[in-house]
This record gives C-alpha cells, sequence and structure tokens, in this order.
C-alpha cells in the first residue's frame, strides 16, 4: 500500500519560509510524479506544483511560481516543497499525492498524504 506522509507544516510570519517534506513508506518514490496540493478554508483544493519521477521536470500554479521550490530526493524516497515569501493567503492544509509520470502534464493522482497545515499570520 503506498503511503505518503507530509510534515513541515508550522505557524510562520508573514515575508517567512517553511520545507515541507512528503515521505513515502511502502514503495519507493523513483517511478512517480509527485505533486503538491493545497486547500484553504472554504475554498477547493489547487494544485500548486509537481515533479517529475526523475525530477528533471517541474510546474508550478502561478499563485507559488517563483516563491515555492519543488525538489526531490530518491535516494531519501522524500519529496520537498520548499517555501519562501509566504503570504496569508498560503494559509492551508498542504497536500502530497503520487502519480504516474503523466500526473505532471495533467494526468491524475492516485496516492495521498494526510496533510499538514500551514499558517501564515503575524
Amino acid at each position: 500500500q503506498l503511503q505518503l506522509v507530509e510534515s513541515g507544516g508550522g505557524l510562520v510570519q508573514p515575508g517567512g519560509s517553511l520545507r515541507l517534506s512528503c515521505a513515502a513508506s511502502g514503495f519507493t518514490l523513483d517511478y512517480y510524479a509527485i505533486a503538491w496540493f493545497r486547500q484553504a478554508p472554504g475554498k477547493e483544493r489547487e494544485r500548486i506544483s509537481c515533479i517529475s519521477p526523475s525530477g528533471g521536470s517541474t510546474n508550478y500554479a502561478d499563485s507559488v511560481k517563483g516563491r515555492f521550490t519543488i525538489s526531490r530526493d530518491n535516494a531519501k524516497n522524500t519529496v520537498y516543497l520548499q517555501m519562501n515569501s509566504l503570504k496569508p493567503e498560503d494559509t492551508a492544509v498542504y497536500y502530497c499525492a503520487a502519480g504516474p509520470a503523466v500526473a505532471c502534464y495533467g494526468g491524475g493522482v492516485h496516492s495521498w498524504g494526510k496533510g499538514t497545515l500551514v499558517t501564515v499570520s503575524s
């Protein structure tokens, strides 16, 4: 069974930074694209970033482009989301999800973590 566990969320002031981690257990991440999503209270879930299995291709939503960076360390079976210049509107539960390589190009994902809460507030 594919299991993903997010960590690294918390409370941060506007302008601050956080790094989220998405760790896999029960399978190796090497063959999967990993996407990060977020869902703010009362809003629809938003896909914000995706990274290909090799890490050679990434994409970002306009809302986070230039501030967030996705990366992966397949040796550690972990994907990261570095979030800089955080804004109050980044407050949300952040989820990672795994899917086939095409997941970064309009394809779906099939395995989800339970999420980690990020709160940006002074």
